[in-house]
């Protein structure tokens, strides 16, 4: 018995190693079956769930090895205890921090989003993960939802777009990306159980593209449904939308793994597209209790399902092929690369991502950039300024080796000056799913702040959101429009005091900004990670022209937002179902349509110099279907610094037989010019993406006509409109 078992073992691992190097499919497809072969029906059982809370079994007397996985999308998480939600307080597992994906879309670069992906995996890889748990693409439907900043804004062209090199950046390393989360994991508040009502055509048009070209284009290999129910199922085990679209239109190859605690069914887990369940206790939510993944519902009670008859037994086969797929690509391939971490090329791009995502929204009298060699007393205000922001937001929280904070940052870039800084407003700890108060007094820290404002030559107010519960956070959503903590009121003091005031926001959402017209100048900066403090200060120094554009669109109020538009009903629901009244008209498209004129437009973004569009022409008058549409365009830089900026195409099609948006943004390309400098560049987009989704025949369909190519450098700054027409 030993002999054979040995033999066994033998031939296992050169299947593995013939396998890991093979290039043809059918040889992989064949290698896959004959492994198969050789496990037991409780062997194909226990790869399908969790072991802990971050890995799924091997199988041992085969060397069939353990999967593991981690957060996040923006930075490999600290190690969690095997079986809760502890920290495992490892010394050795502090990491390189990103910025979040809201600053990375912000960028408009696709080629920093690919050096992202690599950095990234190259983490995770010598982290010993084999699964990365991101990117996220939800779309942005409403400011209030707490997980916002993980994911890459309103428009599914610009998510699919900047997703697809994270993807092919983070497999380069031969760790999985997971994109997620599939789909419609909109908001944060009842994301457990709130089944969301919509049109096959905002679904197909909004809201799936970016899953699409992340498993289409990017090669993703494996994918994490989503919490919510989709009409009235829930998304982690979707027959529509996990074996019609994902596994048959799309096919996906991967393996698709549950949200932590999304299974809620076994026999629709089975049959229903999951492949892998994970999550915490026997009710994949909080419980735990003796041997609970046995209980889990793809462990025992599968296996009786298996067994009886009830569910076939290929039905498991294929999740296990899928998962040996997976491995072939990861853990068992000998070309993986070792992997690196917190060397200072990752920092780099931390700090590149960083620059060229901060966008500065106004600047008047010329307030930014503020001269590194001044002299001048600089009033630095705000607990952002300070406080950690790596720390808290659910499960994307990091543990960064370092994390420059913004007060270091601008103390380190404005040696001559005399930097004051107190805190002026405070909130309590970062917790996950409860708040605790402030522990300082927030009449004496005002108080403060007034005194300090009154002493200084210029103020940078630094606020925003922060990863708090219904904050910028996991399991709950904002529950005010406006900013935390006292800020508009000791904001509308300070200006009272003082009026050369600039505020840098730090956040993943829009806010409420009713002190705008009386300040001097805003930068979006987002949440920066491990070089926050100094990409930072080199955006207000003028060391780096800022050049990033709006992900999203900031609605002067709540109620100038699509989703909140329609009331209680289409956000956030009444706790059971929701519906999706705005349909297709989500973000830009829904102040475009409407005329309602937002506080600032997606796609907005100032630099400290002046860049003009001229010789906008589009290569042709008249396309057929098949056609390519390239508009060239004349960029110049008129100004006295190097910069750059984002041209943007948007195509509408005016008296369209169905309702649509008044134009859809359809290519873009960042260019980087000198003083001075002129370009010709050229941007192409194919005929056939200027389809809609009919939802009759379920079919895609370009319709005839008359278009009109919209070409400016955001949504609400068109330089030229061009007509064409589509025969």
């Amino acid at each position: 018995m030993k002999d054979k078992t040995l033999i066994l073992n033998l031939l296992f691992l050169l299947i593995f190693h013939f396998v890991a190097q093979s290039q043809t499919t059918p040889q992989v497809e064949s290698k896959i079956d004959s492994i198969l072969s050789l496990l037991t029906l409780e062997e194909k059982v226990a790869m399908v769930h969790a072991q802990s809370k971050f890995s799924s079994p091997g199988v041992p007397r085969l060397g069939i090895p353990e999967l593991w996985m981690s957060d996040g999308p923006h930075g490999v998480r600290g190690e969690i205890n095997w079986d809760n939600w502890g920290y495992a307080n490892w010394t050795n597992d502090s990491i390189t921090a990103f910025p979040a994906l809201t600053c990375l879309a912000a960028t408009f670069n696709p080629d920093l989003s690919y050096q992202y992906g690599v950095a990234l995996g190259e983490e995770a890889r010598y982290r010993k993960k084999d699964v990365l748990l991101g990117p996220g693409v939800n779309i942005y439907r409403t400011p209030m939802n707490g997980r916002n900043f993980e994911y890459m804004g309103e428009d599914p062209y610009l998510a699919s777009v900047m997703s697809v090199p994270y993807i092919k950046g983070v497999q380069k390393n031969g760790v999985a990306a997971c994109i997620k989360h599939y789909v419609l994991n909109n908001q944060e508040l009842w994301r457990d159980h709130i089944n969301v009502e919509i049109s096959d055509r905002a679904l197909n048009e909004i809201y799936l593209p970016a899953f699409k070209a992340a498993v289409i284009e990017g090669g993703s290999w494996t994918l994490m449904g989503a919490y919510n129910k989709f009409r009235g199922q829930h998304c982690c085990h979707h027959e529509i939308l996990l074996n019609s679209i994902l596994k048959e239109d799309w096919n996906f190859d991967g393996v698709v793994i549950t949200d932590w605690g999304g299974a809620h069914d076994t026999k629709e887990s089975a049959l229903y597209g999951l492949d892998l369940e994970m999550g915490t206790g026997t009710d994949g939510l909080t419980t735990n209790t003796k041997n609970a993944y046995d209980n889990y519902y793809l462990a025992n009670p599968f296996l009786k399902l298996l067994q009886e008859g009830e569910v076939e037994e290929a039905i498991v086969d294929d999740k296990v092929k899928r998962l040996l797929r997976l491995m072939f690509r990861t853990s068992l391939n000998p070309n993986r690369r070792l992997g690196r971490m917190n060397n200072q090329e990752h920092l780099d791009v931390a700090q590149k991502v960083g620059g060229e995502g901060i966008v500065l929204l106004k600047n008047e009298d010329n307030f930014f950039p503020i001269s590194p060699e001044t002299t001048q007393t600089i009033a630095v205000i705000g607990e952002n300024a300070t406080r950690m922001m790596t720390i808290g937001g659910g499960s994307s929280e990091l543990k960064a080796k370092k994390e420059v904070s913004p007060l270091e940052g601008i103390r380190k870039k404005f040696k001559n000056a005399k930097i004051l800084h107190t805190m002026g407003y405070a909130s309590g700890p970062a917790l996950y799913a409860r708040t605790e108060p402030s522990p300082y007094n927030a009449d004496s820290l005002k108080i403060k702040a007034i005194e300090m404002v009154k002493k200084a030559d210029l103020v940078l107010f630094i606020g925003g959101l922060n990863k708090n519960h219904h904050q910028d956070c996991e399991g709950g959503d904002r529950l005010s429009y406006n900013l935390p903590f006292g800020q508009d009121d000791l904001l509308k003091e300070i200006i009272a005091f003082n009026k050369n005031v600039g505020i840098v926001l730090i956040s993943g959402n829009a806010v409420a900004m009713p002190w705008i017209e009386d300040i001097k100048g805003l930068m979006q900066a987002w949440y920066l990670g491990s070089q926050a403090g100094n990409a930072l200060a080199d955006i207000i120094s003028g060391d780096l022209n800022p050049s990033g554009k709006l992900p999203f669109s900031f609605p002067k109020k709540l109620t100038d937002n699509s989703a909140h538009y329609y009331g209680e009903i289409s956000y956030p629901g009444d706790s059971i179902n929701q519906e999706y009244k705005e349909d297709i008209l989500v973000g830009y498209r829904w102040h475009d349509t409407k005329a309602i004129e937002p506080m600032f437009p997606f796609g907005f973004g100032l630099s400290y110099t002046d860049f003009s569009l001229s010789n906008i022409e589009t290569d042709k008058k008249f396309y057929n279907a098949s056609d390519k549409l390239t508009v060239n365009i004349t960029v110049t830089n008129e100004g006295d610094l190097e910069g750059a900026d984002v041209v943007q195409v948007y195509v509408g099609k005016p008296n369209s037989i169905v309702g649509r948006a008044m134009k859809e943004l359809k290519g873009f390309q960042k260019v980087f010019l000198r003083k001075g400098e002129s370009r010709q560049i050229s941007i192409d987009i194919n005929i056939n993406t200027l389809k809609y989704y009919d939802e009759i025949s379920s079919e895609w369909v370009l319709e005839k006509g008359d278009y009109y190519v919209y070409v400016g450098n955001s949504s609400d700054n068109i330089s030229r409109r061009i007509k064409i027409k589509v025969d």
